[in-house]
């Protein structure tokens, strides 16, 4: 992949450099948000973004480049564990999020998953997500259904996302905690099942299908033929 790397501490960014080009990737480094402006002409498969940088935030930037229709997935590096700051970084057009210190193999992992959300998107149109009747446009960050929007809260809207960005398939519990919440443990609580019974509700509104299937012991399925 060809990544643009913001970061302005340099034994951070220079780590992170030498351990994904040795996953092979190709790296740009950038220190500050006067310099990523170059972003959009860049071609980029990804960018791997510091949440502070010495002349601005991270997440205004972000916000720059989602309203002028840079739609290039974006990772979000930060310091800043609290989840208003999570919740904050992804409305603002982030695809994922990571809480320093980062773990380069995990950074790895989470490229590939993003590299597969592309393929799967088409590639082309990563902005629209379309499954069955449903429908999300991932820089206004809305859903609809036949049409209608679905009035969804941040986390009911990242939920729905990647249920859909699996759809055919069984999208486990473990995955949801890590994509959506950022656990990589079972807090044992109905953390989830809360969060999926109000999307359920405005899914299903006016009588419609629910295209969420529970695979029980295991996760959920999003169906694509209702």
């Amino acid at each position: 992949m060809k990544i643009l790397l913001v970061e302005d501490d340099d034994d951070a960014a220079g780590q992170i450099d030498r351990d994904l080009r040795a996953f092979g990737h190709a790296i740009t480094r950038l220190g500050a948000t006067a310099d990523a402006g170059l972003a959009k002409g860049g071609d980029y498969d990804a960018v791997i973004l510091d949440r502070r940088l010495p002349d601005g935030d991270g997440v205004d930037l972000l916000r720059r480049w989602r309203r002028a229709g840079f739609d290039t997935p974006v990772i979000l590096l930060t310091a800043l564990s609290g989840v208003s700051s999570r919740i904050e970084g992804l409305d603002a057009g982030a695809d994922d999020y990571i809480i320093k210190p980062v773990d380069n193999a995990e950074l790895e992992a989470r490229l590939r998953a993003l590299r597969r959300r592309r393929r799967s998107d088409g590639g082309a149109d990563a902005s629209r997500l379309t499954c069955g009747t449903v429908a999300i446009d991932r820089l206004r960050r809305e859903a609809s259904r036949n049409g209608r929007r679905l009035i969804l809260k941040p986390r009911e809207m990242r939920l729905l996302e990647e249920l859909m960005l699996g759809a055919g398939e069984i999208v486990t519990r473990a995955h949801l905690l890590s994509a959506v919440w950022h656990l990589n443990f079972n807090p044992r609580t109905k953390l989830i099942e809360s969060q999926m019974s109000h999307l359920r509700d405005k899914l299903t509104e006016h009588g419609l299908p629910d295209p969420i299937e529970t695979i029980r012991g295991v996760g959920y399925q999003f169906r694509t033929d209702v």
